[in-house]
């Protein structure tokens, strides 16, 4: 049969397909590995707290890198989960410690039903989802004081 049909019992192409399978699955598993096991930012929304009808206060906590300046994004929303005050908070890096607690005043533009600890990201801007306020609705002007 293979000296009439020329017929290689030895199928090469087979090998070199499954060898690039397993490579490929072999650097997907490190990928998600690495992602897995880096020195990611843990936030902890710890409360939120009505003050008034113009504001709300939100309390967190993150475990961040001691070096670069700690971006979160905080936001509080009515009842039917339209956003009343969307913020941006910045805090410094501190080099005695990797927790750190913040209380941020939060100025909304009704009385809030919810509100949230959107995410945090050391030396970058975190990707959350973008405000949701009504259309011709102007965000209010942060922090409250």
């Amino acid at each position: 049969m293979q000296r009439r049909y020329g017929l290689d019992k030895r199928p090469i192409g087979r090998w070199i397909a499954v060898g690039l399978v397993v490579v490929a699955f072999t650097g997907a598993l490190l990928f998600v590995a690495r992602g897995l096991t880096s020195n990611a930012t843990t936030i902890r929304l710890i409360q939120w707290k009505i003050q008034g009808p113009d504001h709300v206060d939100i309390t967190f906590q993150a475990t961040a890198d001691p070096v670069k300046p700690l971006t979160c994004v905080v936001r509080a929303q009515d009842k039917n989960r339209i956003d009343l005050g969307y913020a941006t908070v910045t805090i410094p890096p501190d080099p005695g410690g990797n927790i750190i607690t913040k209380t941020y005043p939060l100025r909304t533009i009704a009385p809030a039903y919810t509100a949230e600890l959107l995410g945090c990201e050391a030396g970058a801007t975190p990707r959350v989802p973008a405000p949701q306020f009504p259309p011709g609705v102007v965000p209010p002007d942060q922090p409250w004081s």
